[in-house]
């Protein structure tokens, strides 16, 4: 970082700077840390061995960086994280449709938290007189929930979310790494979900083999989202209507229940229910008609091809269920 302004500029004041720019641009929570190994080092390499990753191999690739943040960027002295709601009550789909997890029920999140996250980074630049940053929105190596917690945002629940004690677990988290120097806050210490399991207990597909480890392999919200093969015949009941995602394990939960509030960015606000397309119209899209209709969304991650696949498998199960409930005379 070149000599100058910067210099002169406390790492309270700009990690002030930093914490009012986020509100004023609609983030409900920030945080401020270092890039310090992880201690969830042991954990993550106990889940690779064991094979949860299933086909994300690029989570053994990012491993390294995973256990050392710094290594995402050397230069990076401090990490501001930030939490955006996402949550919309009503997220029941229209019939002939298929269920879709909240955070893609509207506009692409990543190029919305991105362009909030490198505003923050130029009013730090512009507030320092001198400095670098890069900014990351679910889309690096970085330990996104760990960092959160020791920014004193929240702690990490046994579904292995994000729980804000203020907002509950529908949120975005947002890193923007700067090679200045920021007053650094407290981690989160408490753990509140105590003795409540109802996020384990409510999974369709039993995914959490333990409390905070999840078997990706048994997880809607992988196998329609990174897993590319067919889904596994036995777990394909289970699905139900999940076309993209899956949100049980956050809607039992007690925390979201009690404080998870509507959101306030348009953007993240669903297209209304009869412009998503029907579960046929899914299944026989060619790619351009997919890029027109959800290319503007975070459903472009498993392609046409992906959501083709579980637009059958939904009418594959409301047909069994439609059989089960009104069985033949």
């Amino acid at each position: 970082m070149a000599p100058g302004l910067a210099e002169t500029v406390t790492p309270e004041a700009l990690a002030n700077a930093a914490k009012t720019a986020a509100a004023d641009l609609g983030f409900e929570a920030c945080g401020i840390t270092d890039l310090a190994p992880s201690a969830a080092a042991a954990a993550l390499d106990r889940w690779l061995f064991a094979g949860h990753q299933g086909e994300m191999r690029y989570m053994e690739r990012q491993a390294p960086v995973r256990r050392e943040p710094s290594r995402a960027w050397p230069d990076a002295r401090s990490a501001v994280v930030v939490l955006h709601n996402y949550y919309q009550r009503d997220a029941e789909p229209a019939p002939g449709r298929g269920r879709v997890a909240r955070y893609a029920l509207g506009d692409d999140y990543h190029d919305v938290m991105r362009r909030k996250l490198e505003q923050i980074g130029a009013g730090l630049v512009g507030t320092a007189g001198a400095g670098r940053f890069r900014a990351y929105a679910d889309a690096g190596p970085l330990p996104e929930r760990e960092l959160a917690w020791r920014a004193g945002l929240g702690w990490v629940a046994k579904n292995t979310m994000l729980i804000s004690p203020l907002l509950g677990s529908y949120t975005f988290i947002g890193v923007l790494l700067t090679d200045l120097v920021l007053a650094h806050d407290a981690p989160f210490e408490a753990d509140r979900c105590g003795t409540c399991r109802r996020c384990l207990d409510a999974c369709p597909t039993e995914a959490f083999p333990a409390p905070r480890v999840l078997d990706a392999t048994r997880c809607i919200s992988y196998l329609t989202i990174e897993a590319r093969g067919p889904v596994p015949e036995p777990i394909k009941p289970t699905m139900g209507d999940w076309l993209f995602g899956c949100d049980v394990c956050q809607e039992v939960c007690p925390w979201n229940v009690r404080f998870a509030v509507e959101t306030a960015e348009p953007r993240y606000r669903a297209r209304p229910k009869t412009e998503w397309p029907t579960l046929q119209e899914l299944a026989a899209m060619t790619e351009r008609e997919f890029d027109v209709v959800l290319g503007a969304t975070a459903l472009v991650r498993p392609g046409r091809a992906g959501v083709a696949r579980n637009a059958a498998v939904v009418i594959e199960n409301t047909r069994a269920r439609g059989a089960a409930e009104c069985p033949a005379a």
